[in-house]
């Protein structure tokens, strides 16, 4: 039978690692958005609202489909994708936009040029591969987007009206966190580091 004194110690050791770990998650998340090479990229929106965390655009992006003929590395015979990542390369256009230009399944094969970037993203299974007019949809984790408590219609209904962008922070390895919600040259929301 444990002592009250051992009972007290392993309740703080369990704390120290939870907060450790959370301490872990959020500096790593800071670490992108401090040092990552920066993209904008249109967005789409899609109107909801959540609970927990109040209001939020749902965000498309050109990225957000894939044409298949676009992965330049598909095995020969594979009819559908497997549960697995993907690299989307970008390269930054005259309009400041980055679009992607070829992608991956696994890692690319060379490094991204000075005006090229890769992001990261995860594709389920059961994508066709077969047909080069087919498209896939890979989730890069930067499809919401949490607003103020009621500024989540009216930043919707202006993004029928213009365009908007997302400024992202990519890490080496191409994971992806949202820097910012920006209007032309204006950035109207930016993320806090912690």
């Amino acid at each position: 039978m444990m002592t009250g004194k051992r009972l007290v110690i392993s309740a703080l050791v369990l704390a120290l690692v939870q907060i450790g770990f959370l301490s872990w998650i959020i500096a790593g998340r800071a670490a992108i958005l401090r040092n990552g090479k920066e993209v904008l990229l249109k967005i789409e929106p899609v109107d909801p609202r959540d609970l927990l965390r109040g209001d939020y655009i749902t965000l498309g992006y050109d990225i957000s489909r894939i044409p298949v003929k676009m992965i330049a590395n598909i095995p020969a015979g594979t009819f559908s994708s497997d549960d697995t990542a993907i690299v989307v390369r970008l390269k930054k256009g005259a309009d400041g936009y980055w679009t992607p230009v070829t992608a991956w399944f696994g890692k690319a094969p060379t490094p991204a040029a000075a005006d090229e970037a890769d992001i990261l993203g995860h594709v389920a299974a059961g994508w066709d591969l077969r047909s080069e007019g087919m498209t896939i949809a890979p989730d890069y984790g930067i499809e919401r987007f949490y607003l103020p408590e009621g500024e989540g219609m009216t930043i919707q209904n202006d993004m029928r009206v213009r365009p908007f962008g997302i400024r992202l922070a990519l890490a080496s390895d191409g994971t992806a966190q949202i820097k910012a919600l920006v209007d032309g040259d204006k950035t109207l929301f930016e993320e806090p580091l912690y």
